[in-house]
């Protein structure tokens, strides 16, 4: 399913950039998907159930802008390998890909299946790892960007988020090991570091979280705890998806993207925690303070 202005082969120019964005239905992809439009980059959003473009449909008609939508879920590597190829068969060349696709996940390792981490793992980490090869050889040949949303997460490990950070540490140690060597070849590699963001997002980790708390054992106060702090933080300190929206476009058009970029100075000053703390003390201290 297309929509709600399809741009074709027959109409399109080399010089016309294109890029491929998963995650589109809402928060930071749908508005990336928007704001890259609105710059003249050919877009094509992608989602795994393309039922759920309403709302990318109705800010692509508000913006007048033009939006690609097709059908991709990253953790079906056919499904992948069709949307890319679709890609260049329709435009003939592919410039960047913005992996935002990702689930959220609040749990502990007493509390939960070896099986439920690696379902985490599967869309947050493996998922990201089957575009990316996919789009490779094709960034290769127009030497162009891989952007992949990660998280402040990917940099200091949270309490309740052990399965959704270890996902996003692993996709920060895979980038940064994959960004000299994809340098090698003229692909660009980058990260996107969100702080709190208000999206949907955080209700799509699909909790009752009262149930949840009262299922925890011993870990009942820590967790309560822990969703009174983050909750506050939501409601209060929360960005915008086009506030991060705007450096997934700064990493698409300023000239030489730095690997690491952070959405917001609330961001870069959480993960500066971690960038100075060679012993590991002052981020287990400030992240034991948030179940006490």
């Amino acid at each position: 399913m297309k929509g709600p202005v399809m741009s074709t082969a027959s109409t399109s120019t080399a010089s016309t950039r294109t890029v491929l964005i998963t995650g589109t239905s809402s928060g930071i992809g749908l508005a990336a998907a928007i704001a890259a439009a609105g710059a003249g980059w050919r877009t094509v959003a992608t989602l795994r159930d393309t039922g759920r473009a309403d709302a990318l449909r109705k800010a692509a008609v508000e913006a007048g802008v033009e939006i690609d939508i097709r059908q991709l879920d990253v953790v079906d590597e056919a499904s992948v390998a069709a949307a890319v190829e679709g890609v260049i068969a329709d435009y003939g060349r592919l410039d960047a890909v913005v992996n935002n696709a990702g689930a959220g996940h609040v749990g502990t390792l007493e509390l939960e299946s070896v099986a439920d981490v690696r379902e985490v793992m599967e869309v947050n980490f493996f998922g990201v790892l089957n575009v990316s090869k996919a789009a490779l050889p094709h960034l290769r040949a127009t030497g162009g960007r891989l952007i992949t949303v990660t998280s402040v997460g990917g940099v200091i490990g949270q309490p309740f988020n052990e399965a959704y950070c270890a996902a996003k540490f692993a996709v920060e140690g895979y980038m940064e090991s994959l960004a000299p060597v994809a340098g090698a070849v003229g692909v660009s590699v980058c990260v996107i570091e969100p702080g709190a963001v208000a999206t949907e997002f955080v209700n799509n980790i699909g909790l009752d979280l009262e149930a949840r708390i009262a299922a925890a054992g011993p870990y009942s106060d820590a967790l309560r705890h822990y969703v009174e702090r983050t909750v506050g933080q939501f409601l209060n300190g929360a960005q915008t998806p086009a506030g991060a929206a705007e450096s997934v476009m700064e990493a698409l058009t300023v000239d030489r993207p730095a690997f690491r970029i952070q959405t917001s100075q609330w961001a870069r000053d959480f993960t500066g925690n971690k960038l100075v703390d060679q012993d590991g003390s002052a981020v287990v201290g400030m992240t034991g303070a948030w179940v006490a």
